[in-house]
């Protein structure tokens, strides 16, 4: 290790958008000693994403690689092999959150970089195979689900170091058996830029037209496992209940033209904000009331950290972690119950926002201050071995 020079550690992800494990990614990024540890990015999208020119202004560089499918299987490992022996000198430590994929990465810097992180970010459901039967389904994302619940374990063999967002992640990538060597790093973040503030609610609901209508949000790429549809047949039920009830959705993916159309048949648009990706989401939360989350399965969203720093009480369904709520804003519902049901506890949440949450968050160990230093010395302790 050259003390002149910070350690580069290598993360490896899909693409720099505002999703989960990116926003967590560039949330530990802002706030680590960057004269000590600097991040380089290998991304396998040919696109620029919202946080590539962040990237390169704290002076990370950005490497790109194929997209990881079956048809070009073999040219994505030649992409790999080659870059590794171009680059993988460079590196002590690389970092992959590609989930049950993080195999083809660090298998491929197997024998040429010393450290290789796995690190876990969701937990898949044997069951999901069986969704290729639901019209909603999004077939390819199904079957590809269920092939990452049988590959997943071979990250075993080429890691060194094992990660998770919690538990339950960990316990789905790696398995119950290895949970004493997993280190939980919490998907933290800065609880300071959530915390409510009432008069940027108050403008940030009138720029948005809201006046005083119950506001439900949902932060979420448009994906089959955010479970769009059932989000939209819950807003349904709601504005049945309460015709000025108004719904955020922030974000955005290859769902969101059928989501509009979802919403267009109900005759519910005028109802929704489709406000695609944003960087101003502490804000839009403190203009919400309630914040929705349906989800089909989950790791331990970094979403619900923010929500619940910023005061809201989340309705989740029962396939999110009991882990992520360090508030007891959190409540829980199968997704076999009725929609009108969820309506009805929206309407229940509608006024119990507590603005103390946001210490509750720091308390729970998701503050970003020392979650940064404490993955600083790790990766400095590693490069030092």
């Amino acid at each position: 290790m050259d003390s002149n020079n910070p350690i580069r550690v290598l993360q490896v992800l899909t693409t720099m958008n505002r999703g989960g494990a990116e926003t967590m990614v560039m949330n530990y990024y802002r706030n680590i000693d960057r004269t000590k540890v600097q991040f380089d990015f290998l991304l396998h999208r040919p696109d620029r994403g919202a946080y590539d020119d962040e990237i390169e202004s704290l002076g990370g560089r950005i490497f790109r690689m194929p997209a990881i499918s079956p048809r070009n299987y073999f040219r994505y490992k030649r992409a790999l092999k080659r870059f590794f022996d171009q680059h993988g000198a460079q590196y002590l430590i690389v970092h992959s959150h590609l989930n049950a994929l993080s195999y083809l990465v660090l298998g491929a810097a197997k024998g040429i970089v010393p450290t290789r992180i796995s690190h876990s970010h969701t937990s898949l459901n044997p069951w999901s195979i069986f969704r290729v039967f639901s019209p909603e389904a999004d077939k390819a994302l199904v079957l590809k689900s269920f092939m990452y619940h049988h590959i997943r374990r071979r990250c075993r063999r080429v890691a060194s170091d094992y990660f998770a967002c919690g538990e339950k992640a960990s316990d789905w990538l790696y398995g119950k058996a290895l949970r004493e060597r997993v280190t939980i790093l919490p998907n933290a973040i800065d609880t300071g830029l959530f915390a409510l503030d009432p008069e940027k609610r108050k403008q940030v609901r009138k720029d948005l037209g809201l006046a005083d209508a119950l506001t439900v949000v949902h932060v979420g790429r448009f994906d089959e496992p955010k479970n769009h549809h059932f989000l939209i047949r819950v807003f349904h039920a709601l504005l049945e209940k309460d015709r000025e009830a108004r719904l955020l959705l922030i974000g955005t993916g290859k769902l969101q033209p059928a989501i509009r159309k979802a919403a267009a048949d109900k005759g519910i648009s005028e109802a929704i904000r489709f406000l695609g990706v944003r960087s101003d989401i502490p804000e839009l939360l403190m203009a919400a009331d309630v914040f929705l989350f349906p989800s089909l399965y989950e790791g331990l969203p970094v979403t619900l950290v923010e929500a619940q720093a910023s005061g809201l009480p989340i309705l989740a369904s029962d396939r999110v972690t009991q882990e992520i709520n360090v508030t007891g804003l959190v409540e829980y519902l199968s997704l076999e119950t009725n929609p009108d049901v969820w309506a009805a506890k929206i309407l229940e949440k509608r006024d119990i926002r507590d603005p103390s949450a946001t210490q509750g968050v720091v308390d729970a160990n998701y503050d970003i201050q020392a979650n940064a230093r404490f993955l600083m010395e790790y990766y400095m302790n590693k490069a030092r071995e």
